[in-house]
């Protein structure tokens, strides 16, 4: 009898503490901010990730939407300073991609347009700046965002380790924000540079040059609208499988993502 009544409160007292663990985790995956939950492996997304895909997707457009990213407030580890200086890069850069295009036979356009932007031409000028520009914004990213190598941090369970953890990702992000002010310097120098003598020189093409950069910002402040819808189709239903085996359709969301 007595071993029966020991052998139940063992059993509960393993139950126990298997609900207060699973209620620590859990806690501790409510502290987690849109980067994290967005990163989950599959087996900690099945366990804690109940959002829909309406906020899903939204949390995706907080992230890659340039301008709600910069503006909006959002609980990251990025600095606020760091965000407004990429934005306002990122504009200069589109408006001097855009004016590498203007070449001799696009000079010749416009005068046969007699001044007047043709846009069916200058379609395959904004979508190459577009592309560019695009690609040079993911570099100065990795330069100037801090909040990935901030959560590395958070990772090491131990106190010691992670405080030489935090210590090297000081030097690292020190190290880090240099390069990017003194790369974004020398861009903004170059920017008004270019700029200031394309326009000098090509007084009459000022207007459509304008015209072309503002769609080239526009079209890449609208694509993460369109192309983050594609994350969600998979990862959603891959939380959601009965038989919680969709691990490849999770991966491949999280490949869709970093688009």
């Amino acid at each position: 009898m007595k071993d029966k009544i020991k052998n139940k409160n063992n059993k509960l007292k393993k139950k126990w503490e298997k609900e207060s663990i699973l209620d620590i985790e859990y806690r501790n995956y409510q502290s987690l901010n849109i980067q994290e939950m967005n990163t989950l492996d599959y087996k900690e997304a099945l366990f804690i990730d109940k959002r829909s895909y309406t906020q899903y997707y939204c949390s995706l457009i907080r992230k890659k939407q340039i301008i709600i990213f910069t503006f909006v407030p959002i609980e990251d580890y990025n600095l606020v300073s760091l965000k407004i200086s990429l934005f306002l890069l990122s504009f200069s850069l589109y408006m001097t991609v855009n004016a590498f295009f203007f070449t001799d036979n696009t000079m010749h356009q416009i005068y046969k347009n007699e001044g007047k932007m043709d846009l069916s031409y200058h379609i395959p000028i904004i979508i190459y700046s577009s592309l560019i520009s695009s690609v040079v914004n993911t570099i100065l990213k990795q330069l100037s965002l801090s909040e990935i190598n901030l959560l590395t941090i958070k990772q090491v369970r131990q106190m010691n380790k992670s405080y030489k953890r935090a210590k090297e990702v000081r030097g690292y992000l020190t190290i880090k924000f240099i390069a990017f002010f003194i790369v974004s310097f020398i861009l903004a120098i170059f920017y008004w540079y270019f700029i200031s003598c394309f326009c000098a020189v090509y007084i009459n093409t000022q207007l459509i040059l304008i015209k072309d950069s503002l769609i080239s910002f526009g079209v890449s402040m609208f694509y993460p609208f369109a192309i983050n819808l594609l994350p969600g189709i998979f990862r959603i239903p891959a939380l959601r499988a009965k038989n919680k085996d969709k691990v490849c359709w999770y991966k491949f969301s999280q490949l869709l993502s970093l688009l």
